[in-house]
């Protein structure tokens, strides 16, 4: 994910990097915020095309390694690749974790997927695990190897059907408590979340199971899990859901999508969360790819900043670019001076101009002024005033319900998902910001409606 090459939308360069230096080619050690630009294609510092593909991220320190599929091949094994970075632009590709070898597993013809690495520190040994199969997918095992060092290369151990289950996508998590887990799909009876080892090389028991999931990613925020996973489309992507429990081993609450409904996750696949943590808190990065089926090589890494909240609220916006600060865990997302209404090119508005608690939206002339400029954050805020935010009236989830300002409070009312088409969807409620019956009069009402696609529902940013 290395120097997009491309020059950053004016957005992006005004706002979310005021104060920072922004890289696009610069060596990371200059970079304080360095850009992320999702959906295109990455190459390393060496200039070549990142091969990272189903990729799994985990820190040494202040280093980042990150593990993925090497397609050059396209869909059978080249390598397991492992890169590394301080930066999460900036990747260097070091030693091949894993290398093709002349037989076995590993050989030539064979699948090796969505490889995930974690560090033991009781053993001191990192270690992978990763899905075996044919290029008939009905061979189904999970593999596992080690490395006293984070790129190795690793040692193979072999492959299993963990505790007897059949075994194809699967993620690792590793607890506060040095427990960890594995999640993979069982083909016969659904995903399964196993307890391993201490060792980590071994599946020790089964602590949950759900429906048909594939392509699991796990992450912790307080004292609650998050599991998200995606549907079983093969190559095509789809609308990605997850789950929450306060264990591991439930209760699970119901499957939601994470994304606006329809939106297939941005036409990505959920590989790993990744959590970036720092002198400004922790925040979390989405980690997906968009497949393409016919040039596995050329599939591209979507990554993106996702809201997780400890009160069980995951949810993903589509920026066409955003900014990390690895060193004090600061994710920065841009500003918009205004927010357009494609249908009647009126900015929604604060009514009266006011920041007073209560005051609601509507579409006006676009003047520049304060109630029409949005700040979307991590928290899945969209402040305006600097320290008002968006909100459905008296926490509606009805299609007709207002939308006002007040004061921000973390309520799941005052969410937001900003997607790729230009709607901006209520966390809550699932419906739309909506300019009532279709009007395009200044002092038209903007209100939540069932999303229908409607260029009364969508806004340009800018």
């Amino acid at each position: 994910m290395d120097r997009p090459h491309r020059r950053l939308p004016a957005a992006l360069a005004a706002s979310v990097i005021a104060a920072s230096v922004l890289v696009t080619g610069a060596p990371a050690a200059e970079a304080a915020t360095a850009a992320v630009i999702p959906g295109t294609m990455w190459t390393d510092t060496a200039g070549n095309r990142l091969q990272a593909h189903g990729a799994g991220v985990f820190t040494v320190g202040s280093t980042y390694y990150m593990v993925g599929e090497d397609k050059v091949a396209g869909s059978t094994f080249t390598a397991v690749a492992c890169y590394s970075s301080t930066d999460l632009v900036h990747w260097t590709r070091q030693v091949n974790a894993l290398s093709r070898q002349s037989s076995g597993d590993l050989a030539a013809g064979r699948i090796v997927e969505r490889p995930k690495v974690i560090h033991n520190s009781t053993t001191g040994k990192y270690v992978m695990w990763m899905h075996i199969d044919n290029t008939s997918y009905n061979d189904q095992r999970a593999g596992v190897a080690v490395s006293d060092t984070p790129c190795g290369p690793y040692t193979y151990l072999g492959a299993t059907r963990p505790l007897g289950h059949p075994s194809r996508d699967l993620g690792l998590f590793k607890d506060d408590d040095g427990t960890a887990y594995m999640i993979h799909e069982d083909s016969a009876a659904g995903m399964r979340i196993e307890r391993l080892a201490p060792d980590y090389t071994t599946a020790q028991g089964t602590v949950a199971t759900f429906p048909s999931l594939e392509s699991p990613a796990m992450a912790k925020v307080g004292n609650r899990y998050f599991l998200l996973t995606s549907h079983l489309t093969g190559w095509g992507t789809n609308d990605n859901v997850y789950a929450t429990a306060t264990s591991p081993a439930g209760p699970w609450s119901g499957f939601t999508n994470v994304a606006p409904a329809g939106t297939r996750t941005y036409d990505s696949q959920s590989s790993f969360l990744l959590p970036i943590s720092g002198t400004a808190g922790t925040n979390y990065v989405y980690l997906g790819d968009r497949w393409n089926a016919g040039d596995l090589y050329s599939s591209l890494p979507v990554w993106l900043p996702i809201t997780l909240t400890a009160g069980g609220v995951a949810a993903l916006s589509w920026y066409p670019s955003w900014g990390v600060d690895t060193s004090t865990g600061a994710i920065t997302l841009p500003s918009y001076p205004r927010l357009t209404g494609n249908q009647s090119g009126r900015c929604l508005d604060i009514t009266g101009g006011a920041p007073a608690n209560g005051s609601t939206t509507q579409i006006w002339d676009c003047n520049g002024g304060a109630g029409q400029s949005y700040a979307p954050n991590t928290a899945g805020e969209l402040r305006v005033f600097g320290t008002k935010c968006l909100q459905a009236r008296a926490q509606g989830t009805t299609a007709g319900t207002a939308v006002e300002v007040w004061d921000c409070n973390g309520g799941n009312q005052q969410k937001w998902m900003l997607s790729a088409d230009g709607t901006i969807v209520g966390v809550q409620s699932r419906l739309c910001l909506d300019v009532n019956a279709q009007a395009t009069a200044n002092g038209t009402r903007v209100q939540l409606w069932t999303c229908n696609g409607g260029a009364n529902q969508k806004w340009t940013r800018g």
